[in-house]
């Protein structure tokens, strides 16, 4: 089942960059969105989460905050 996939991340993250390329290998879809320049991603991912922790993904309704390997591949069911 396809899901919706959101990214919110920093340019420096490094688990960021490792989540990215993780979806990326899987040949996820997915919308990222840099929340150092867009303050509407940023305020969206804070109401979601009551966080600024990054990465966060969101799938549908679910939300993982962090880089988890074990946990994105439940969740995407891979």
């Amino acid at each position: 089942m396809a899901r919706e996939v959101k990214i919110y991340t920093t340019p420096t993250c490094p688990y960021c960059k490792m989540a990215k390329k993780f979806l990326d290998d899987n040949g996820i879809k997915y919308q990222e969105f840099n929340i150092v320049e867009d303050k509407a991603a940023r305020e969206e991912m804070k109401n979601k989460c009551g966080s600024l922790a990054v990465p966060t993904i969101c799938f549908d309704d679910e939300v993982l905050v962090g880089f988890d390997e074990g946990q994105l591949r439940e969740k995407l069911g891979l």
